[in-house]
């Protein structure tokens, strides 16, 4: 039954967004690993490497993530979310998500608390073995919990493979 569930629920949300071919991914879960830049457009930059975990079972197209990074700037940010994996056309995937977690700075950008949300998005291709290679691109905030908060970007190449059990 949870399949109808999320086949009733992906199409409503191509009839909201008026895609003419959305599917669910019904992969196993996902390991990603990623590399990239960030604080990229502003002046401490640093290079990232980040690490997830993607959960296979959610509420209907709703899936919960988990992850860490940590920069060049001894930064480190360890965090749990939420994501969607929508499918175009059988291989394309936009998987909006957010998240919030643990930051500490290291020698990297004072991002004004401890407690910072992650929202971002990756575009990937999907392969017929459901691994995926994309971009992704996340703004990380503490929201205004206080006084501080100027915010930074993340852009990394994104690869996921699927853990078959």
């Amino acid at each position: 039954m949870p399949r109808v569930r999320d086949a009733v629920a992906a199409a409503m949300v191509a009839a909201a967004l008026g895609m003419p071919s959305l599917a669910l991914a019904d992969d196993p879960p996902l390991v990603a690993v990623g590399a990239g830049d960030i604080d990229f457009d502003h002046k401490e930059p640093a290079a990232e490497l980040r690490a997830e975990y993607r959960f296979q079972q959610g509420f209907f197209f709703i899936k919960p993530t988990v992850g860490a990074f940590g920069t060049s700037r001894r930064s480190v940010y360890v965090y749990g979310g939420l994501r969607a994996d929508l499918i175009f056309f059988d291989h394309y995937v936009l998987m909006p998500n957010a998240a919030v977690g643990y930051f500490d700075r290291g020698n990297g950008k004072d991002l004004g608390s401890h407690i910072e949300f992650k929202t971002g998005a990756e575009f990937a291709w999907r392969f017929d073995n459901a691994a995926r290679l994309g971009l992704a691109f996340d703004h990380i905030s503490n929201a205004g919990i206080t006084k501080r908060n100027p915010g930074t970007e993340q852009l990394l190449l994104m690869l996921s493979w699927p853990l078959n059990w």
